[in-house]
């Protein structure tokens, strides 16, 4: 009986029996509602774009957090967190919601994502921490997580993205992850952009190197 609201991008003309990439987008605090059209305000389009331009189209898949909830339900400002023993209610939406389009749609499951920005960066962390079996890469721009579940996340690649200036979201919820992981053996690498502010979401979709990244990332093919 709950709703959440998502707007899905398709690509058109198919050839018959392609999979394509998924990518789960987690939108920012700022973006939250229910008018079902601000989750696309940032880094949508130009994934969108990569996609045209390199002949490798994704399904992306953007729902929307309702007013006055979190993908995580944690501080955005404190210097760490626990993850909780339940996703958010959105959260639990979120991957319900992965998991139908990953049956109904020509989806490969080698090749399905999670990124997001800020209040969608911490969001990112939490769900590839939940479901680190789903996800092939996660690409969480300045966000946190829980460094307590790094060597979980150790066999899936994560790049990870923070402004040195950041007076949101605390540039050491990042550069902690990173540290975690390097420290567990894991696939991770992360950016920080020195004098940037919160807003390093920006140069990091606009960055093709970045997504040839993202999409060349694929889930080992599992054991029979």
């Amino acid at each position: 009986g709950e709703v959440l609201n998502y707007r899905l991008y398709l690509p058109k003309d198919l050839p018959a029996g392609k999979k394509l990439p998924l990518v789960l987008f987690l939108h920012g605090a700022g973006e939250r509602g229910s008018d079902n059209s601000s989750q696309l305000k940032h880094g949508v389009l130009s994934l969108i774009r990569y996609g045209t331009a390199t002949n490798d189209p994704a399904i992306l898949l953007v729902p929307q957090c309702p007013d006055n909830q979190q993908w995580v339900n944690v501080p955005w400002g404190a210097k760490s967190h626990t993850m909780p023993p339940e996703p958010s209610l959105p959260m639990r939406l979120a991957l319900a919601l992965l998991r139908e389009k990953m049956a109904s749609l020509p989806v490969d499951p080698a090749r399905v994502y999670v990124t997001g920005v800020s209040m969608g960066g911490y969001g990112t962390w939490d769900a590839v921490q939940r479901e680190p079996s789903l996800f092939a890469a996660a690409l969480p721009v300045c966000g946190g997580g829980d460094t307590a579940c790094a060597p979980a996340l150790k066999g899936i690649p994560i790049w990870t993205f923070h402004g040195d200036k950041d007076g949101a979201v605390p540039v050491e919820r990042s550069r902690d992850m990173f540290q975690a992981l390097t420290a567990c053996g894991g696939k991770v690498q992360y950016r920080e952009y020195p004098g940037a502010g919160h807003d390093v979401w920006t140069r990091t979709y606009s960055d093709p190197s970045v997504l040839a990244w993202l999409f060349a990332q694929r889930r080992p093919p599992s054991s029979p």
